[in-house]
Parts: structure tokens; sequence; C-alpha cells
């Protein structure tokens, strides 16, 4: 009997917090619309001679993710320059901001304006962005909320959240050959 009087809170907390959840996603259900809006309005971006402004880059491991990157650069500039591999250590200058424009993080906080790690230690969305990138490359990369942070918050990012990401990869400290 004592066994059971123990497990019914659990049994009831296992419950509130599956409605916790369930309240959460109706709680954000019209921002991650707005986001979801967001993203497909910026894929569909054209430049004057009317090509895609964007890049829809989707990763040979996994078919079903992508980011949209521009270059501010000439990517030829660029060429024969090493692009990072998943365990490489990577150093960027970054400023990130939500769909509306809210500013979330910047290296330039940082005392040298440099981010510095491992790219295997970041967001899905700049393993695929930073794989295609070559030292001295510049972009601004969409990150669609499943390859960001999905239905977590952290910090000031609320859960469902696109993020915009202006991107310079500076170095590539530690580059990690293919096995």
């Amino acid at each position: 009997m004592k066994k059971l009087l123990l497990i019914f809170p659990l049994i009831a907390l296992m419950f509130a917090a599956c409605n916790d959840d369930e309240n959460d996603i109706d709680k954000y259900t019209e921002w991650m619309e707005l986001n979801d809006e967001w993203v497909t309005a910026q894929g569909e971006l054209r430049n004057p001679d009317n090509s895609a402004y964007y890049k829809k880059l989707i990763p040979e491991w996994n078919t079903n993710a992508y980011v949209l990157i521009h270059y501010f650069n000439d990517r030829k500039l660029t060429e024969g320059n090493l692009s990072p591999l998943y365990n490489s250590t990577v150093a960027v200058k970054y400023a990130g901001r939500l769909y509306d424009d809210t500013p979330f993080d910047s290296s330039y906080k940082l005392t040298d304006s440099l981010y510095i790690s491992q790219l295997s230690d970041n967001i899905k969305g700049w393993w695929i962005a930073l794989s295609d990138m070559r030292v001295g490359d510049s972009a601004v990369v969409v990150i669609p909320a499943s390859q960001g942070y999905g239905s977590q918050s952290t910090g000031i990012i609320p859960p469902f959240s696109a993020l915009r990401f202006n991107i310079k990869l500076v170095d590539i400290p530690y580059y990690q050959e293919k096995p």
C-alpha cells in the first residue's frame, strides 16, 4: 500500500508535465507559425536579376534538414580555402537575430570578437552552413527552428524560433581531417 501511495504522486507529476508541454506548444503556436512563414518568405526572396537571393543548403547526412545562405563575398576569391569538417575547430565572427530582428547574441561582445569552438558543439544549422563555407567567406544564414533550438528555449530565444546569423568564417585553427 505504501508503494502505491508513493507511485500516485509520481504519476500525477508525469501527467502535469505532459500537460505543461501541451500548453507550451499552444502558447507558442502563433510564434511558431510566424517563424515558419518568415523562413518561407526568405526562401522566396529574389535578386534584381530574378535569381534566388538565398541558396538552400541540404546536407547529405540529413536530406530533411536545410538552411538558407547568401554569401556577401565573391566565392571565387575563397576557392581553395579550407571548409571545416564536423570535428574541426572554427573561429568565427557572428551576430544572431530572431525573425523579428531582435538581437540575441553576438561574438562582438567578446574581447577579441572571435567565437572559437568545435563545429559539432553548435546547433545543426551552423553545421550545415559552416561546412559549406570556406575560410574568408561572409554570409547571412537563415536557420529554421528545427535546425536551431527546436522546441527548447535558451536565453532570450523562445521555443520554435527561426534564427538569422551574419557569419564570417575567419579561421579553422584545428582542422580535423576525414578518417
